[in-house]
């Protein structure tokens, strides 16, 4: 099961990293582009995409591959505490708390997901083990 779920996830993030580059090149195209953006968002599509890559390999392998997905689950916890803080506080948007529908328990599943598959702890994974000392 849970290799399906970080399977599809990471598809996910791929669709994600695709509309990004879409992004991009709705700025490059604008009458008025803005400064700035085009970099950026072509940058993150092509990370996005990456980490969609990185996640449908790691679906093959769990257990040795299992910091790829660790990681990945940490990176979305930390957009979950950017938004808790960020929307408050007026620095994002108030739609953004919708992200910790989907990151938060995304977030949880691969962590938690990466400790049972591995036997390994948070702090192995954290340093990247795949299997528990």
């Amino acid at each position: 099961m849970l290799k399906k779920f970080v399977w599809w996830t990471g598809l996910s993030d791929f669709l994600v990293g695709v509309g990004t580059w879409g992004g991009a090149i709705g700025v490059a195209l604008a009458v008025e582009p803005t400064n700035g953006q085009f970099v950026p968002l072509i940058t993150l599509g092509s990370f996005l995409m990456m980490a969609a890559a990185l996640l449908m390999w790691s679906s093959h392998d769990l257990v040795n591959r299992a910091p790829v997905f660790f990681w990945q689950g940490l990176v979305r916890l930390s957009a979950v505490l950017a938004v808790i803080y960020a929307v408050p506080n007026l620095l994002s948007e108030t739609w953004e708390y919708w992200l910790l529908a989907i990151d938060l328990p995304i977030g949880a599943v691969y962590v938690v997901g990466a400790m049972k598959e591995t036997g390994c702890s948070f702090l192995e994974l954290l340093g990247c083990k795949t299997a528990p000392a």
